[in-house]
């Protein structure tokens, strides 16, 4: 952060620097300028805080200096009474900021006047601008990396989308899987076991809220009635399912890496 000092014959000094692209002033030139006898009261009774900032680069006797924003800049010349107020405001907006913005330095009478201190001035200028180019460079391959390495849409993200409870078939074909292998992991791994033709959880599990189950009732071809079990998985077992396979290496086929 560099400091710039900006010299008129009829308003003295003003220092400056540029904050994120922006111009900053020393409050306290400011409102010497405007004629206000407590600088510090002014900064705090006419600028918003968000339009000033402390920085330990800049010190007025001994202590750090507040910058001000363009907006606090204007707060301060609203509130002044002084008669040259006006005056000051046309010098900063018509010559002082628009040559900033177009050229990054203001040129002052000393630089005019003086070959060297432009060549200085400018080169100083350059290797500055240099530099903000290789930090921006640096800036787009960092976010480039990171929006690399930022994850596709995870399993967690397409359960939580689904709020019903599911056949094991549709786990299954998550993985690639058929629901008849994924039911045997299952048993293998001590989460359920088969009563007739119904799978169901060992005790440990079945008051976890891993599944839902349904009897439903129906006619065979004679007119008897029977009942049948179907157990379907909520999305909570869903993902209980999926951290037990994920322990084992198995992860379903969007989150597999291409």
């Amino acid at each position: 952060m560099e400091l710039q000092i900006y010299k008129n014959a009829e308003f003295g000094s003003v220092r400056t620097t540029t904050i994120g692209g922006q111009p900053y002033f020393v409050g306290k030139d400011v409102a010497d300028i405007l004629g206000y006898t407590n600088p510090q009261k002014a900064l705090r009774d006419h600028v918003d805080e968000e339009d000033k900032t402390l920085n330990e680069s800049f010190t007025v006797n001994g202590t750090m200096a507040i910058l001000i924003n363009e907006s606090g800049l204007y707060s301060l010349i609203l509130s002044s009474k002084m008669p040259n107020a006006k005056k000051f405001k046309r010098w900063v907006t018509n010559e002082v900021l628009p040559a900033i913005r177009k050229h990054g330095i203001y040129a002052t009478d000393d630089l005019i006047a003086n070959p060297d201190l432009a060549i200085a001035a400018f080169t100083a200028l350059k290797e500055e601008r240099e530099r903000n180019k290789t930090l921006t460079a640096a800036v787009a391959v960092q976010q480039q990396q990171i929006a690399e390495m930022k994850p596709k849409a995870t399993y967690y993200d397409v359960v939580l989308k689904c709020k019903d409870a599911v056949n094991i078939s549709v786990i299954a074909k998550d993985y690639g899987w058929s629901g008849i292998r994924m039911n045997e992991y299952l048993h293998d791994k001590g989460i359920q076991f088969k009563q007739g033709d119904t799978w169901l959880l060992y005790q440990k599990h079945a008051d976890k809220g891993y599944t839902r189950t349904n009897t439903h009732v129906y006619e065979d071809s004679n007119g008897f009635e029977h009942t049948k079990v179907h157990t379907k998985w909520t999305q909570k077992g869903r993902l209980f399912i999926y951290e037990l396979l994920k322990a084992d290496g198995i992860y379903p086929q969007i989150e597999m890496e291409v």
